[in-house]
């Protein structure tokens, strides 16, 4: 059985292996032990609440009960922004006009902003290649959102993610290539390591001061701007089906696109309804649905059947022991 639960620093051999797997750009898994060793303690603080709640960053493994095999990992971090500044690219419209030679131009800018401050971010959901199939990378992804909707105050209104930009299969990123670069005279893994790893200042510093004219841009970056990696093509059809749509904000490196949605609207967040537990060996219902337990502390999450009577849900004895839970507990059920 599948089952999701939080990270810990009994992880690290498993979260170095996916960050490794997941490739260049993908900046919220560093190939660093020492970041990764550090996002795992924050995530047991995070789940501990030994953290305030803005500074939580909880990190959630999808493992196999049977054998202890990690297959992947997704994250949500409560708020954005606050001591490291969020720093993305807009993506404007803009219209010019002359009347007297019958002239009508539309133009595109990108520009760099900080908008998303104290906003939550759903993000780092990756699995192993052998798992992309079966729904486990949607109970991973779902997960994320039963355990914002578990006790919603602590994340904010507003929920992002951002997805991976376009590279080519020999690892180069014409966004970076044809631009960025430009400003940040460095190798990409560098200025992606420093972004997890440094205040930005660099960024600041550095970054374009004034709007890039689209139209200005070789064609290779032009194509790749707000469009997905071919591998965050599934994640992008699983944001899109809880309700997440594009913002008009890139990733300032890759050009990657950002989605957001608001928190009591995602889907899953939603229609997920608390019920009392009633335990057998077995349970008989056409379809399986999406269990987590009631709060963020213990959570846990699996996709089983169950049979909804009224407030009561009736699970299994193994999706019971895979949750924690016991007959009498409160879960969260989304059918």
């Amino acid at each position: 059985m599948l089952v999701v639960r939080p990270a810990g620093p009994a992880d690290l051999d498993h979260l170095l292996e996916l960050a490794i797997l997941s490739g260049p750009g993908f900046t919220s898994l560093p190939e660093d032990p020492d970041q990764l060793s550090e996002r795992l303690d924050v995530s047991r603080d995070s789940f501990q609440g030994a953290l305030s709640p803005q500074e939580r960053w909880y990190t959630l493994m999808l493992e196999e009960s049977d054998t202890g095999d990690v297959d992947g990992v997704g994250s949500v971090k409560a708020a954005v922004g606050l001591k490291r500044p969020f720093f993305s690219l807009r993506l404007s419209n803009h219209t010019q006009s002359s009347p007297s030679v019958g002239v009508r131009l539309e133009h595109q800018t990108l520009a760099l902003v900080n908008e998303c401050t104290g906003w939550t971010e759903v993000g780092s959901l990756f699995l192993k290649a052998d798992r992309r199939k079966g729904g486990a990378g949607r109970l991973l992804s779902q997960s994320r959102y039963m355990l914002i909707g578990a006790e919603p105050e602590l994340f904010a209104e507003n929920v992002l993610a951002e997805l991976r930009g376009v590279f080519t299969p020999d690892g180069a990123c014409p966004f970076w290539d044809h631009v960025a670069h430009k400003f940040f005279p460095m190798e990409f893994d560098d200025a992606d390591r420093m972004t997890g790893a440094t205040d930005k200042q660099f960024i600041l510093d550095l970054a374009p001061r004034h709007p890039i004219y689209v139209e200005l841009l070789p064609e290779p970056a032009r194509a790749v701007i707000a469009k997905v990696h071919p591998q965050g093509v599934p994640a992008m059809a699983l944001l899109e089906s809880e309700g997440f749509r594009p913002n008009g904000l890139v990733d300032i490196f890759d050009a990657g696109p950002t989605v957001t949605c608001q928190r009591d609207n995602i889907r899953t967040v939603r229609d997920a309804r608390p019920l009392t537990v009633r335990i057998e060996a077995e349970v008989e219902a056409e379809l399986p649905a999406l269990i987590s337990t009631a709060g963020v502390a213990d959570f846990r999450a699996v996709r089983q059947k169950a049979v909804i009577d009224g407030d009561t849900a009736l699970i299994g004895r193994d999706a019971a022991e895979a949750l924690k839970v016991k007959a009498g507990d409160v879960v969260r059920v989304k059918s």
